[in-house]
């Protein structure tokens, strides 16, 4: 899978030093960007993935895309913060094809590869910390109109991929069985088809596996069966359309493969507890 690392980009959004205190205190934070944190000084903590994480000086930690987190600050804590948004063409995103940890030691070129980002990106940094404003829809459509020159992009792009690197979890895959690896291939194919009419028995047919064969390996990786992870990844999909681009809700159903309008709101508002009306008007209205 990793031909794939070869067209991994990045969306530099936001970055800064900040010091932060009590009132840093948010739940039921879902974004649709990567954070990433370097911690300098203080305390708090951040809860995801099942796991809460003690935000420690000298430690970095990660935050991947649409995961569902919340976090608190009880007295003070300094950070130097990162978000971005990553792919690897056709909405394909590199969480999806390795493993990550979220906490890790931070080193003296951490903490350089930081501030050297910080340098060559000023006037990033967040003019809000809460998280349900600078989520927006406007932001990001202002964001993308940033431009760098050329040397500061490419170096911007080599240091949040030498970033990102030092939280992969290496030597599991290379280890998988042949039909763990073709359930890998199976999810490239599923991501980059989310606008057709998918079924298990197509998924199952690419990969060569019967119906009920194909639908135990793939919850015994990914722990959720097929149907709903070819829902959940639409709604994802839908989410980051909503939040990027102009386009009605109509034509972004239609986009991540729903036919039926009505069914798309129906399962939009089962996964993230908002109509897609609501959802994108509570973010263009900050």
């Amino acid at each position: 899978m990793q031909d794939y690392l070869k067209y991994l980009r990045f969306f530099l959004l936001n970055i800064d030093l900040v010091k932060l205190d009590a009132s840093w205190d948010y739940d039921n934070v879902i974004s649709p960007f990567v954070r990433m944190y370097l911690i300098t000084s203080g305390h708090a903590y951040v809860y995801h993935n099942d796991k809460k994480f003690d935000l420690k000086p000298g430690y970095m930690y990660l935050i991947p895309s649409y995961t569902y987190s919340r976090y608190k600050c009880e007295l003070q804590h300094e950070q130097l913060y990162i978000s971005f948004m990553e792919e690897i063409g056709n909405g394909l995103s590199v969480f999806s094809f390795n493993d990550f940890r979220y906490q890790i030691k931070s080193s003296k070129l951490d903490t350089y590869y930081f501030k050297r980002l910080l340098e060559i990106n000023p006037n990033r940094s967040l003019l809000d910390d809460n998280p349900h404003k600078y989520k927006s829809f406007s932001s990001f459509l202002e964001l993308k109109k940033t431009r760098l020159n050329s040397s500061f992009y490419l170096e911007t792009q080599g240091l949040l991929k030498i970033l990102l690197s030092r939280f992969i979890v290496e030597g599991n895959r290379s280890s998988e069985k042949r039909e763990r690896r073709d359930i890998d291939k199976v999810l490239v194919y599923l991501l980059e088809n989310l606008h057709e009419n998918l079924t298990v028995e197509r998924l199952a047919a690419f990969s060569n596996l019967s119906k009920d064969h194909f639908s135990r390996s793939f919850y015994e990786k990914y722990k959720m069966r097929p149907n709903l992870y070819i829902q959940s990844k639409r709604v994802e999909r839908a989410q980051l359309l909503l939040h990027t681009t102009n386009d009605s809700i109509k034509a972004i159903s239609e986009k991540v493969g729903f036919d039926n309008f009505s069914y798309f709101s129906k399962v939009f508002k089962k996964i993230t507890g908002k109509t897609p009306a609501n959802y994108k008007k509570e973010q263009s209205q900050v």
